[in-house]
């Protein structure tokens, strides 16, 4: 069978091109839903080779034995600079299954804008490449609005930025480092000693490999970062770094996990912030954090990034690990601490498992469903990121979390909904208790926080998914094809 797709996007055809020929293209264009993630890019459109491999939670090497890997050969016959370019499946048993090629094209549409074709050749069943494809283009065009809006190292007069990352292989570690890939930006992953690309964990608490896209050779640039004691040159002719890693919060709120905890985040950030303070303004600081800064229990009280510190373990981790950019700070740095809420991504973090169940018909309300969530997606946190990294008015402290907080029984009906499935199951509140303790059920599980965004909204900043459903629809895949965006 065939399908022959098409989309088009509000930017030049030289700009269509140079996005899907940058680094991070790959990684931004793989829908989180499918069943393959992207390890490996391909250097070039025209004879380059990308791999991609079982999405599973397990590390790179593990996950291998659960399937084999598609690996995609990019074809110099039907390469043509700046309008075309091929990939072949060549590895089996996915060659023979599929017989897959890609014809990805970019033509001029009407009054600037540039034509997407997608034409692809291969026994697969249609409706999985309508969705497929219906993401692609959806991200693109967001991608390409955002990097115009303030991303943007293209333009002429923009000057690229050097930005080096810590957990730059985790969930959001990868999205924000793609995200600056095909905006122009040059990546340097600050990886840790003897564990090259794969070695760290982001804020999400993900080890590196779990979601890693391996860039090509000659797109790969890497420094080793001791967090113990890191290199007095680490940061040079760096313009602005961005601290992702530390310990996963995720367990039981044993005394020991949550020493390891502060210990990844505070003593580290410290030393990162001491660097920064050492290189004269030359340097920004964008560093993690999270809305568990503000207490469990808030109930309904709008919370802006003035609202005053929460108690509880949490609460007084999170507090002492922006601290810790203080050295930074009084430098004359700008620091931006992100205090993020629950990322919604169908690639990790807690929206995999809560679909799971919630297909099984036994999702339903946690508890009373009463306690407020502060989600945001994955997209849009990557957005603010890269705000963060390129905008010299955004300084501070900048809540991470969509405009729209939903409560616990708002949030379960919205995903029913989109995966028509019933939501009639309560799960009792003393259940999240047995996974992470009495401590770390009331400060994670049941946490009731009505986080608001209010330095973006001051800021006019655009959300690319303000509203949940929208937000769960682009992840899950249960968006329609478009034709003009």
């Amino acid at each position: 069978m065939s399908i022959d797709v098409s989309c088009t996007v509000p930017v030049p055809p030289a700009e269509a091109w140079r996005y899907l020929a940058a680094p991070g293209a790959l990684r931004r264009l793989s829908p989180p839903f499918m069943s393959l993630r992207p390890v490996h890019e391909a250097g070039s459109l025209r004879n380059g080779e990308a791999v991609l491999e079982p999405r599973t939670a397990l590390p790179g090497p593990l996950a291998a034995r659960f399937g084999p890997r598609w690996v995609a050969r990019h074809d110099p016959q039907g390469f043509v600079d700046g309008e075309r370019f091929v990939d072949r499946c060549v590895s089996e048993p996915y060659a023979t299954a599929t017989g897959w090629v890609h014809v990805h094209t970019v033509t001029a549409g009407p009054t600037g804008t540039a034509m997407l074709g997608d034409r692809v050749e291969a026994r697969v069943p249609e409706p999985m490449l309508t969705r497929v494809f219906a993401y692609r283009h959806r991200q693109m065009a967001a991608d390409l609005a955002t990097i115009a809006q303030f991303g943007s190292a293209a333009a002429p007069a923009a000057t690229p930025l050097t930005v080096a990352v810590t957990g730059a292989s985790g969930l959001i570690g990868t999205a924000v480092t793609a995200l600056l890939g095909v905006a122009g930006h040059r990546v340097i992953r600050l990886t840790r000693p003897g564990g090259g690309l794969n070695a760290g964990r982001d804020d999400a608490g993900s080890y590196d490999d779990d979601n890693a896209v391996d860039p090509a050779p000659a797109h790969r640039s890497e420094r080793i970062w001791d967090p113990a004691a890191p290199a007095t040159d680490l940061l040079d002719g760096v313009d602005v770094l961005v601290h992702l890693a530390g310990a996963s919060i995720a367990g039981r709120f044993t005394c020991s996990h949550l020493r390891k905890v502060r210990d990844s985040r505070t003593d580290p950030t410290r030393r990162l912030a001491e660097l920064v303070a050492a290189r004269d303004g030359a340097t920004a600081m964008v560093c993690a954090s999270a809305v568990g800064f503000y207490g469990a229990d808030r109930g309904g009280e709008p919370l802006s990034e003035s609202a005053a510190n929460g108690t509880g373990s949490l609460a007084a981790i999170v507090a002492d690990w922006e601290r810790a950019c203080e050295p930074a700070r009084q430098a004359g740095a700008r620091v931006v601490n992100v205090r993020t809420g629950l990322v919604l991504s169908a690639a990790g973090g807690m929206l995999p498992p809560l679909a799971a169940i919630t297909r099984t018909g036994l999702g339903g309300r946690l508890g009373s469903g009463r306690q407020w969530m502060s989600w945001i997606s994955l997209d849009d946190l990557t957005d603010i990121y890269l705000r963060a990294i390129v905008d010299p008015a955004l300084a501070g402290v900048v809540n991470g979390t969509a405009p729209e907080p939903v409560t616990n029984a708002d949030f379960t009906r919205e995903l029913g909904a989109v995966l028509h499935r019933p939501t009639v199951v309560p799960v009792p509140g003393w259940a999240p208790g047995l996974l992470l303790g009495t401590r770390g059920a009331d400060e994670l599980a049941l946490a009731d926080q009505r986080v608001l965004p209010h330095a973006l909204t001051e800021l006019d900043h655009h959300f690319r998914y303000p509203r949940l459903r929208e937000a769960l629809e682009h992840e899950l895949g249960a968006e329609s094809l478009p034709t003009a965006l």
